[in-house]
């Protein structure tokens, strides 16, 4: 086997591998006089079938292997003997004369072959002593505490019926039964008996509820409306329909009581230790936003640190994936690049600065965490796909099996863990300061930052923080 490298530009490799075809047929050979150990052919004891025979019978078939084989054991003595760490599997190119491969297919003739490779840059890690950070603190205000008292009472409170007369008002409880059509024809989904419908909750399709508003107990009305385009049933999306509605009750909201037996219907024993819980819950927000600030902020500082060439195929990856992203959300929203203020060409270069900052951030935590010599251990990752499984209840066997049996997709569970703790080790070389400030502060931006990486920005002075935000969560993705 002979290797030569023939191109040696950026990231990029290529490689003319030889294979003669004397060393071709030494493995047929070996190939074939193994399978004659194991071959059992009628007519032939175990072991006694002629090599002729087997070479008639399975000569393409194990030359095939061969071949492989070999391709393999090259980009093998490629990488090692070049020292080089791959960006993807690499690519190979086969002569297209037809004649040379059937000749090398009968080890009569060398087969010559292009591995065509792009590699990961060389990343010398940056001194981040000068690098100095704040982490926002922000205390649980009792005010939050109340407020999510009052929506937790407010959505466990009870409903006592108004009366036949009486007329149905935003925040009263209506009972229905309903059966839809679609010109005229009754369609899967769209009948049901005793269905709560609390008005002005908007829990149906848009005009729904609206139409309800003044019905009284017995009543029946007709109620038109259109499926919205973006509707999860294909069949039933943008598509005008009715429905036959017959109100069985009216129901007013009774008072709010936020009290101890509250707390029991929550599994708390008094009302002061529902507080209790209620205000940890909220720390626990609350410290999750002061961490992805600080993250964010550090993650800023490492882009600032290091600029290297990049991948272009995990750029050009990232890129389609962040901008299918973008059309999908501008169909279903049914806006245009105008409506944005911006064009097509000028959301492309923005988006592609995003693709790129995955990119560069990926491979630089995938640097610092292998030179950091960071581990995951299994007990870490199946802690984390349990949670995953918990998120789908009832499926939680089909989700274990299908996270087990994917190594791409247990990749994607081992990621942000590896991640977090890179994290967690550059947090401690560099200086982080503690700041209190309020909860509007800690949420601040957040508003401005609803312009994700999945919607265009109306321009370039105005940088999508949240689009940025969602790239770093995601920059362990190009080393995972």
């Amino acid at each position: 086997m002979n290797v030569t490298e023939t191109l040696s530009q950026g990231l990029k490799r290529e490689f003319q591998v030889v294979l003669n075809a004397a060393d071709l047929k030494t493995r047929l050979d070996d190939s074939l006089q193994d399978l004659q150990g194991k071959a059992k052919i009628n007519g032939f004891r175990p072991g006694k079938v002629p090599v002729a025979h087997l070479r008639r019978l399975y000569g393409r078939s194990v030359m095939s292997d061969v071949l492989q084989n070999a391709v393999n054991e090259a980009n093998q003595k490629i990488v090692a003997d070049n020292n080089l760490k791959l960006a993807f599997e690499p690519q190979i190119r086969f002569p297209e004369n037809k004649e040379e491969i059937e000749a090398a297919m009968e080890a009569k003739g060398d087969l010559a072959f292009t591995v065509a490779l792009e590699v990961l840059p060389k990343i010398e890690l940056a001194d981040l002593s000068d690098v100095s950070l704040v982490k926002p603190v922000a205390e649980v205000p009792d005010a939050d505490v109340d407020a999510a008292l009052l929506r937790m009472a407010a959505g466990n409170r009870s409903y006592a019926t108004k009366g036949e007369k009486a007329k149905a008002e935003k925040g009263d409880r209506l009972i229905i039964s309903f059966v839809g059509t679609l010109d005229g024809e009754k369609f899967d989904g769209g009948t049901g008996e005793g269905i709560p419908l609390d008005l002005g909750a908007g829990q149906f399709i848009p005009g729904f509820e609206e139409q309800l508003e003044g019905a009284k107990t017995g009543e029946k009305r007709t109620v038109k409306v259109t499926f919205p385009e973006n509707y999860a049933a294909e069949n039933l999306a943008g598509k005008p329909a009715e429905f036959e509605v017959t109100v069985t009750d009216v129901q007013a909201p009774e008072a709010v009581k936020i009290d101890d037996e509250l707390a029991k219907a929550f599994g708390m024993e008094s009302l002061d230790k529902l507080k209790e819980a209620v205000s940890e819950q909220i720390g626990r927000d609350f410290a999750a936003q002061s961490r992805r600030k600080l993250k964010k902020g550090l993650l800023d500082a490492l882009d600032g640190k290091y600029s290297f060439e990049l991948p272009p195929t995990l750029v050009e990856q990232e890129f389609s994936s962040v901008w299918n992203q973008v059309e999908a959300d501008m169909k279903a929203a049914k806006k245009t690049f105008a409506d944005e203020d911006t064009t097509e060409d000028a959301a492309r270069a923005d988006y592609r600065k995003i693709a790129e900052r995955r990119v560069r951030l990926g491979l630089v935590l995938a640097e610092i965490g292998e030179q950091a010599k960071v581990q995951i251990s299994d007990d870490e990752v199946t802690q984390a796909l349990i949670e995953r499984a918990r998120q789908f209840p009832g499926q939680e066997k089909q989700v274990w099996e299908f996270y087990r049996k994917n190594p791409q997709a247990l990749a994607e569970i081992r990621a942000p863990i590896f991640e977090e703790k890179v994290v967690d080790h550059l947090l401690g070389q560099v200086k982080v300061e503690d700041q209190t400030v309020s909860r509007e502060a800690l949420y601040a931006d957040e508003d401005a930052e609803e312009t994700t990486e999945a919607k265009p920005k109306k321009a370039a002075a105005k940088k999508t923080k949240k689009a940025e935000a969602k790239a770093d969560e995601k920059a362990d993705d190009a080393s995972a």
